[in-house]
């Protein structure tokens, strides 16, 4: 049996209509077969208000730099006043301007109404003159210009370690104290293991 175009359309008229609607079919069902996928979690990325690349932040005390925040990435979120970063250095100076210490992590949280911070994963803080912590969370107050630790945390400055659960300090990481100390050496005495 021969088929005829109703009149008025042409042959070709009516293989675009049919390849279209063919494609429609194709992609409805091609967006159905994901329907057994979990979804997503969002990320920082997603949720965030603002997002910028190479953020340099100076806090300055009377005129006087006193900290330096850089991070790769950083995550902004204006609701909280909060910033999430990544691959984060801050720079800690004294009243005078010298630099005190320096401390480099993974990620971190920054609290723009507060100063405050947090440091997490691989956090590393050093001195000019070699005091070396090394933590997995280190928490800044800037209210009080203390950090504290609640891991587990490695010190070591010329003739003394510590390792210990938990800690509390300055920024210059002059005295350094831990409630809950594993092992260390003060001088010449062995606190023991």
């Amino acid at each position: 049996m021969r088929r005829t175009c109703p009149p008025g359309t042409s042959r070709l008229s009516r293989t675009l209509v049919l390849g279209t609607a063919g494609l429609v079919v194709a992609a409805a069902l091609t967006a159905c077969g994901d329907m057994g996928k979990p979804p997503v979690a969002a990320t920082s990325g997603d949720t965030a208000d603002q997002v910028i690349f190479g953020l340099n932040h100076q806090v300055t005390i009377d005129g006087a730099l006193r900290t330096r925040l850089l991070a790769d990435t950083a995550y902004l979120f204006q609701l909280s006043q909060t910033s999430e970063l990544k691959h984060i250095k801050v720079t800690f100076f004294t009243p005078e301007g010298q630099e005190s210490s320096t401390l480099t992590a993974r990620r971190g949280r920054y609290d723009w109404r507060t100063g405050d911070m947090e440091a997490r994963e691989n956090v590393v803080a050093v001195t000019p003159d070699g005091r070396r912590l090394t933590t997995s969370v280190l928490k800044y107050k800037r209210a009080d210009q203390s950090i504290e630790g609640p891991e587990s945390f490695v010190f070591d400055a010329p003739q003394r370690h510590l390792e210990g659960e938990g800690f509390t300090s300055d920024p210059d990481f002059k005295n350094v104290t831990t409630r809950r100390p594993r092992k260390g050496t003060l001088g010449k005495v062995d606190l023991g293991n």
